[in-house]
């Protein structure tokens, strides 16, 4: 599978969004052409995909969100996987969503490696004929 994959890596929570990263690239074949934006946050997730839609055949969202003590969780989660959701069904183009949603740091910790099913997703939409 010889495609070009952009990977849009949230990097608030420096070492999930480490751990997001690594357990996608390890399930991405080695033929594929990957790239790597980071960015502040999940907010900036959709953003960043819709400016390179037209320069790659996939995506993959990466990031994590942790509840506080305000509706913001509520609003950025929803926000961003609606976005995403809407990008993918609307450009025809896969968009694997591995921004993990989780209550504290330590599930946050245990989720690290979710970014291998994100991956996992993207290469077999990508593998359908």
């Amino acid at each position: 599978m010889n495609k070009k994959l952009l990977i849009v890596l949230a990097n608030y929570y420096k070492d999930i969004s480490d751990g997001l990263l690594k357990s996608a690239l390890n399930n991405i074949p080695k033929s594929s052409k990957i790239k790597i934006i980071k960015v502040p946050g999940v907010f900036e997730i959709p953003v960043t995909i819709s400016k390179n839609l037209k320069k790659y055949d996939a995506f993959l969202a990466l990031g994590c969100v942790i509840k506080g003590r305000t509706p913001h969780f509520d609003f950025i989660s929803q926000a961003s996987t609606s976005a995403i959701m809407d990008m993918s069904v609307n450009q025809k183009k896969p968009i694997g969503n591995g921004i993990i949603t989780c209550l504290n740091m330590k599930q946050a910790k245990a989720r690290k490696k979710k970014g291998s099913e994100a991956a996992n997703a993207v290469v077999s939409v990508l593998s359908q004929k």
